[in-house]
């Protein structure tokens, strides 16, 4: 099953990893990077605990299996 985004909203959102690596559990997204019609195609997310950046597919928050929305 799929989450629902609003891709104008995804900028400083906030999520919880379900699988968390290295106790990196809580994520901000700090930068989105948009096509040519302004959509996203990556973001950039910010571990909260160690201040890691990442760079993912949007997408893949919407995989409620690996992704909630929040802080949980």
């Amino acid at each position: 099953m799929q989450q629902k985004i609003n891709p104008r909203k995804l900028l400083n959102s906030k999520w919880t990893s379900l699988t968390p690596d290295f106790k990196e559990r809580h994520f901000m997204v700090v930068n989105a990077e948009l096509n040519a019609k302004g959509k996203p195609v990556f973001c950039q997310i910010e571990a909260i605990l160690t201040h890691k950046l990442f760079k993912i597919d949007w997408q893949q928050l919407k995989d409620n299996s690996q992704w909630r929305v929040g802080w949980h």
